[in-house]
C-alpha cells in the first residue's frame, strides 16, 4: 500500500473527508511521527506495533567495485516492531487465504 492508497482508503472509508482532507490528515500523521522519531521518542500504536530509533555503530566496509576498505559512519535507523494483535491477524489471514490453518503460539 502505497501513501496515496491510504489517503485514497481513508476518503472513501470516511465519507465526509474530502480527498484533500484525508491527504492532509495522513501528512499530519505522517510527520509528526517523524518528527517524534527524530527527537529520540518511541512511537506505540496498540494492536498495531511500535517504532524506535536504532542505532547502527560505526564500522569498516569495503568498496564491492574497487575492494577499498571504507570508513561507513554511525547512522541512526528507524525500526517497527509489529505488535501481537497485528502478527496474529495478519497470520490469520494468510492461512485463510491459503486454506490452511493459523499456527499457535509456542
Amino acid at each position: 500500500m502505497t501513501r496515496s492508497d491510504l489517503v485514497e482508503a481513508l476518503a472513501n472509508r470516511f465519507g465526509q473527508l474530502t480527498h484533500r482532507d484525508a491527504e492532509f490528515a495522513v501528512k499530519a500523521i505522517l510527520d509528526a511521527m517523524g518528527d517524534a522519531l527524530v527527537k529520540g521518542h518511541r512511537i506505540e500504536i496498540r494492536g498495531f506495533g511500535s517504532f524506535s530509533v536504532n542505532r547502527r555503530s560505526p564500522r569498516i566496509g569495503r568498496n564491492p567495485r574497487s575492494g577499498e576498505s571504507v570508513m561507513i559512519p554511525e547512522k541512526r535507523v528507524p525500526h517497527f516492531k509489529p505488535g501481537k494483535a497485528l502478527r496474529e491477524h495478519v497470520d490469520a489471514r494468510t492461512a485463510e487465504i491459503l486454506g490452511r490453518e493459523p499456527q499457535k503460539a509456542a
